[in-house]
């Protein structure tokens, strides 16, 4: 990767009166950083930033975000358009490489996730090991870390060709992975790749059909689907993202670098924050009671919180939630559902947009809002929620690692701590304690 961050200044620290000066590093767009690389050599010091909100653990050019603005850009191309104009192959394709394919790139890319998407019968044979009552992230999660036991080839981290394997087979394979876990959860028969369908249309059939009847693929959904995958493939450095750049420092195989990422989006504070809405949603049950939960929210005493508004990035409108707002709609209006969990959803909507308190507080409805209720409509379970999230993600977490790998600086992640526990002290025999 070819280094673009410039050095625009010097910092100067002080510390026990001696001034010590740090380079500003400056990248294309964003705030600047301070280069502290050298820190503890000048001073002895570190830094202490839990969660590393004020710290940039790596030099990327995949996604910028600009979170007052309620900007994302992948590869300097906004969001907003790539989902209106783009597929979700093409988009991978633009965070892999760097630009956006030509006609003769993107057959050639498509044609090759194509021909990828079959799982080995012995990764079909791991399902069955599961408990039928397992989560679906589970079962993904560890599947997907298996398929190191079929992949092991060293040659990953130094030689393109193997790479570039690696990267293929990835995104072929998490949609059968995660539509076979789907499957299973619901004692449904497995249902393969059918390679005349394209991914979207691939993943619902492969989640839909079943054996007796033929599944009928709605054009509307299927993009809607594909814009879901193009919204949530790449974040900047969220907690996910940076799991997988710090299990693939190690020279970890990639396959077990994404079963990383795939556990820590697991989590609720994470990926799992569009069934938390789905869950709130469910909570307030009929429209009639919204103004009573209404203000329980604005009430700093109650326990009660509105998920799915505000975003702790987007300090604006969360871009991603404008195209999946007109996602939604369309969906409920192809669908036609009467479901009051929707009604609620649609009500709840308007209030925020409107209401004052939610204004002044610019706490709109985010991505997860939308998304949570365009994957109930079509027929998801809140389970699988998490599931679809790490499939359109798999494509920004292997851009990553794939960059970090071609980073001439990166090297085996290695945080420091303040160490607050017990000082130096002498061992006491059993029977002496």
């Amino acid at each position: 990767m070819e280094n673009k961050i410039t050095n625009t200044g010097t910092a100067t620290i002080t510390i026990d009166g001696k001034s010590y000066d740090l380079p500003i590093m400056e990248g294309s767009m964003g705030a600047p950083g301070i280069d502290v690389r050298a820190l503890h050599k000048k001073t002895g010091h570190f830094t202490f930033d839990p969660g590393y909100t004020s710290t940039c653990s790596t030099e990327s050019q995949i996604t910028f975000i600009n979170g007052q603005e309620g900007q994302l850009l992948y590869r300097g191309y906004d969001i907003e358009s790539l989902a209106e104009n783009s597929s979700f192959l093409e988009v991978a394709y633009l965070l892999i490489n760097g630009d956006l394919p030509n006609k003769d790139q993107h057959k050639k890319f498509t044609s090759t996730i194509t021909q990828h998407t079959m799982l080995h019968d012995q990764v079909e044979s791991f399902f069955h090991g599961f408990r039928r009552d397992a989560h679906p992230m589970a079962m993904m999660c560890g599947t997907v870390g298996a398929l190191s036991g079929f992949y092991h080839d060293d040659a990953h981290t130094t030689v393109d060709a193997a790479r570039d394997m690696a990267i293929h087979r990835l995104i072929a394979k998490i949609p059968t992975i995660a539509a076979r876990s789907y499957k299973y959860s619901i004692g449904q028969p497995t249902v393969y790749p059918d390679n005349s369908l394209s991914y979207a249309e691939n993943f619902l059939n492969m989640c839909f059909s079943v054996p007796a009847e033929k599944y009928k693929i709605s054009p509307t959904i299927a993009r809607a689907m594909d814009k879901i995958f193009i919204l949530h493939a790449d974040h900047e450095q969220n907690a996910s993202t940076s799991t997988v750049r710090l299990a693939g420092s190690s020279g970890a195989n990639p396959y077990a670098c994404i079963a990383a990422g795939i556990a820590c989006l697991w989590g609720p504070s994470h990926g799992g924050a569009n069934e938390a809405c789905l869950n709130m949603l469910q909570e307030i049950g009929t429209v009639d009671k919204i103004p009573e939960y209404i203000a329980r929210a604005k009430d700093k005493s109650d326990p009660f919180r509105l998920m799915g508004f505000g975003h702790r990035v987007y300090k604006n409108f969360d871009p991603r939630s404008r195209v999946m707002q007109k996602v939604a709609h369309e969906v409920l209006e192809e669908l036609d559902l009467q479901n009051p969990i929707l009604d609620v959803a649609m009500e709840l909507e308007k209030i925020a947009l409107e209401d004052e308190y939610f204004v002044e507080k610019k706490l709109y409805p985010n991505v997860d809002f939308y998304s949570g209720i365009v994957l109930s409509a079509l027929g998801f379970p809140t389970s699988m929620f998490t599931v679809l999230f790490a499939l359109a993600r798999t494509v920004g977490w292997i851009s990553q690692w794939n960059e970090m790998l071609e980073d001439p600086s990166q090297r085996i992640g290695r945080p420091r701590q303040l160490y607050s526990g017990a000082t130096p002290r002498d061992y006491v025999p059993i029977d002496k304690r």
